[in-house]
């Protein structure tokens, strides 16, 4: 199924190709084309130099719609949060509960505070 986003990365590809093309074949043969009072339009240095910027333009709108119609949608953010917390929830289960060791000198002192309590 396509995303919203991979529609219109579609659609905006389609569109730039198509015209990108449309505009080449008018640019190309423009007399049988364009005819004004019987004579035909003539192509200046300029068209060339416009024509490039227009298909350069045109080409990176069909690069950003190519990428937006072949990149998959992202995660609901919904489905996200689960998942983090199925994480937490997983690694809480697998942590086993460890008693700190009690370092010796400590173990001493409690010792004989115990022994001392007892007598």
């Amino acid at each position: 199924m396509v995303s919203k986003d991979q529609g219109i990365g579609g659609a905006i590809l389609a569109v730039c190709v198509i015209v990108a093309i449309v505009y080449v074949i008018l640019v190309s043969v423009p007399q049988q084309v364009f005819k004004l009072n019987g004579t035909t339009v003539r192509l200046d240095a300029v068209l060339v130099l416009v024509s490039i910027a227009f298909i350069a333009i045109l080409a990176i709108g069909a690069w950003i719609g190519w990428t937006m119609a072949t990149t998959p949608p992202p995660k609901p953010i919904e489905e996200i949060t689960t998942e983090i917390e199925e994480k937490k929830e997983e690694e809480k289960k697998e942590e086993p509960k460890v008693e700190e060791p009690v370092k010796p000198a400590e173990a001493a002192a409690t010792e004989e505070k115990t022994t001392k309590k007892k007598k």
